[in-house]
Order: C-alpha cells, then sequence, then structure tokens
C-alpha cells in the first residue's frame, strides 16, 4: 500500500488463487490451458496391443509416459520432468485406439491363417515438445512371435520362438513399457512323449514383464500361460489407479494334461486370456472353461490370449489409450490500481511514503 499524508494512492490487489484444474482425454480432442498456466504435469497412456488367436500369446500394454512427481514412467523410469507451456493457449491431444483383436483362425484343424493381435495406437500430448507414446504390441498366434516392438512387448504364442530367441518382436519401447514373455523351451523330459504344450506367454506391462508360460510337469499334468505384465500406478487425479497392464496368454488342454490355467491380465486393465478344452484330462479333474477379454477401455491395457477355439474365444482387442494434464495449483497476483495522478504529485512534492 502507498500512502500520502495518510492518504490512499493505490493498493494492490490480493492474489487471485487457481485451483489445480485436471483434465482427463478419453478421446482425442483439444487442451485450452488457464491464463495462468506455464507449465503442465501429465500422465500419456498408448492403446494397447491385440491378443493373439489360438493359443496366442497377450497383447502388450501401450506406452506409457508421467511427469507426476514421485512417480513413474513406464518400463521402470523416473517420472519425467514438467512440460513448458504458453498462457491461455489450444494444443492438440491425440488419444490411440486399442489394436484390433486377433480373429485366430487356422493352425491345426483351422482353416485359415494365423494372425498375431494388432498394434495398438500412439498417444501424444502435443505441447511445444510433443509428449508421444508408442501403441503396445499385438500379441503373437500360434506359432509365432507378436507384431515387433511396442510401447510393451506382445506375448509370444504357443510354439513360438522359444527361450527368448523372439527379441525384437516381444521388446518394449524404453522408459514407456516392459517386454513379453517368453516360451518355455520344448524339452524332454520335461514334457511326455505323447504331450504337448499348450500355453503362451503374457504381454509386457508398463510396470513389468509379462510372465513366460511354464512347460507342464510329470506326473501333475499342469501347465500355465504366461500373465500380462502389471501397469504403472498414478494419483494424477487424485486417486491411485492403475493402467498400462499387459494382457494374459491363452491356451488348451488335451488329453494328457489335467490342468491349463489361463494367464490373467496384468492389474491395469489387461485382458485374460483363454482356455479351451478339448478332451477331459487324465485326473478326472473338471474341465476348465475361460473365455478370453478385452482390455479396459481408456487403460492402455493388452487384449487378452485366444484359446483354442476361435470362435468362442479369440484374441481379443486391447485398451484404448488416455492423456491426462494437470495444470498446477497456486496464487497468481495481481497487478495493482494506482491513482496515477496523486502518485505524480506525491512525488514531485517529495511527500511519497509506504
Amino acid at each position: 500500500m502507498a500512502s500520502s499524508n495518510g492518504g490512499v494512492v493505490g493498493v494492490d490487489n490480493p492474489p487471485t488463487e487457481q485451483p489445480a484444474i485436471i483434465t482427463t482425454f478419453n478421446s482425442s480432442g483439444t487442451l485450452t490451458t488457464s491464463p495462468y498456466t506455464s507449465t503442465l504435469q501429465y500422465v500419456v497412456v498408448a492403446g494397447g496391443g491385440g491378443g493373439g488367436g489360438q493359443m496366442g500369446g497377450g497383447g502388450g500394454a501401450g506406452g506409457y509416459r508421467s511427469s507426476v512427481p514421485g512417480e513413474s514412467s513406464g518400463g521402470g523410469a523416473s517420472a519425467e520432468s514438467t512440460t513448458p507451456v504458453s498462457a491461455a493457449s489450444p494444443y492438440p491431444i491425440i488419444v490411440g485406439a486399442g489394436g484390433a483383436a486377433s480373429p485366430g483362425t487356422g493352425g491345426g484343424s483351422g482353416s485359415g491363417p494365423l494372425l498375431p493381435g494388432g498394434a495398438g495406437n500412439a498417444s501424444t500430448l502435443g505441447t511445444p515438445s510433443p509428449i508421444s507414446t508408442v501403441g503396445g504390441a499385438g500379441g503373437g498366434a500360434n506359432g509365432g512371435p507378436g507384431t515387433g516392438t511396442g510401447g510393451s512387448g506382445g506375448g509370444t504364442g504357443r510354439y513360438g520362438p522359444e527361450g527368448g530367441n523372439a527379441t525384437t518382436s516381444r521388446l518394449g519401447t524404453a522408459n514407456q513399457g516392459f517386454p513379453g514373455g517368453i516360451m518355455f523351451p520344448r524339452t524332454w523330459p520335461t514334457m511326455p512323449p505323447n504331450g504337448d504344450d499348450n500355453t503362451a506367454s503374457g504381454g509386457g506391462g508398463a510396470g513389468a514383464v509379462g510372465g513366460n508360460n511354464t512347460a507342464w510337469v510329470i506326473p501333475t499334468g499342469v501347465a500355465i500361460s504366461g500373465n500380462g505384465g502389471v501397469g504403472v500406478e498414478s494419483s494424477i487425479t487424485g486417486s491411485p489407479v492403475y493402467r498400462g497392464g499387459g494382457g494374459g496368454g491363452g491356451g488348451r488342454r488335451d488329453g494328457t494334461q489335467a490342468i491349463v490355467t489361463m494367464g490373467a491380465g496384468g492389474n491395469g486393465g489387461g485382458g485374460h486370456g483363454g482356455v479351451w478344452p478339448t478332451t477331459p484330462g487324465p485326473l478326472g479333474l473338471p474341465a476348465p472353461v475361460a473365455r478370453s477379454t478385452e482390455a479396459t477401455a481408456n487403460t492402455g491395457g493388452g487384449g487378452g490370449g485366444g484359446a483354442a477355439n476361435p470362435t468362442t474365444s479369440p484374441g481379443r482387442a486391447g485398451g484404448s489409450g488416455v492423456v491426462i494434464v494437470k495444470e498446477p495449483e497456486g496464487p497468481f497476483k495481481c497487478s495493482g490500481i494506482w491513482d496515477m495522478n496523486a502518485l505524480y504529485d506525491n512525488v514531485k512534492a517529495g511527500t511519497w511514503t509506504t
């Protein structure tokens, strides 16, 4: 405050406090920043990959990037720096779609080609230095690997490259996601002569590697498809939520196997793999039937891998991505309102005081 002979010349307005503004984009659109915003916190998640067909691998989660202090980005990376923006300005937002489901036909008694799940699509926060994430890789179908490097890698389908030999096909993108699981090598005597390793591996998650399948063990006859890798937790919206879970692998049980367990979807929206029995197990146990599931929308989760029956349990679609933006809270001091004539008179007379 300024005064002259006890009279008020001018006064500063009290600060105007802006609360945090949190905007969630479940589809593409435009962000217009507030008049006071200069930086943004963000979580940007790409679309997840679709699950592979007919005993297929789980889809990989979409790439995950975060600048929320104290949280993590995908692939085990630390939070990134906040991004500078201009006040009261528009910025384009792209939310990537999830990868297509595999039809899963063909192979064995099938009549068509074996197809992996489709790759997810990228998401982008279009700031001056754009923040983009890579779509998740699709899971491999029966006999093959996933669809190449994605935000997180796709799981390997049954009979796919073993022991980690499916190199680039299952990798994740650095600082965005993890690789998909590998096929357990088919070696004697782990697998009996009349046996078959009818399982697949899980898709990679934003927060962890996808699970490997397990070769089944004599005499129990248990085989397990790989689980999807877990996603990453964020509280940018005020509540903790996991996003970016990998899809679980699918499988089949035949007459030499007592139990085949589907791969569970990774925490963060990953879909479950499917299991379809062809004959009763040797131990007289009930025939487990589990249908594959799609990933949850707007999580970037990977779709579940298909079971042996492509009609009832194909590979499933990946989840769409999401872009979440937080404009930070804080006091923003407004300019004062001044009587310039009175200010001039006081300065001229030498009576200016504060």
